[in-house]
């Protein structure tokens, strides 16, 4: 059975919205949709290093603020003419809190 972190609730990240979240395995930007689907990235457009977090969420992707990469929020694979892909992790919404997946983000670290 794998281990669960609890980051944040719900409702502390805007529909449409995200949220860089440290935590003790590194740092993780993590998405709410406006059907407050919740999904985790690595926060680095493999582009120019643009901030994800600070993208604009629209369906289940994110648009980069830097160069306007599109990225799946389901894969991290790039959209469009665009190459690339950016790490995701499990992320789920439990009683209202959003928990990402420890061994996930252990092997993020050790990598």
């Amino acid at each position: 059975m794998s281990a669960w972190i609890d980051i944040a609730a719900l409702d502390d990240i805007p529909q449409r919205g995200a949220r860089l979240v440290k935590t003790a395995q590194g740092c993780v930007a993590v998405f709410r949709t406006a059907t407050d689907a919740v999904y985790a990235l690595d926060n680095s457009c493999p582009h120019k290093g643009g901030p994800l977090a600070e993208g604009i969420v629209h369906g289940t992707s994110v648009t980069c603020p830097l160069h306007n990469w599109v990225f799946s929020l389901e894969t991290g694979q790039a959209q469009g003419p665009d190459e690339g892909q950016v790490a995701t992790y499990p992320a789920r919404v439990v009683d209202g809190r959003i928990e990402l997946e420890a061994a996930f983000l252990a092997a993020r670290t050790a990598a």
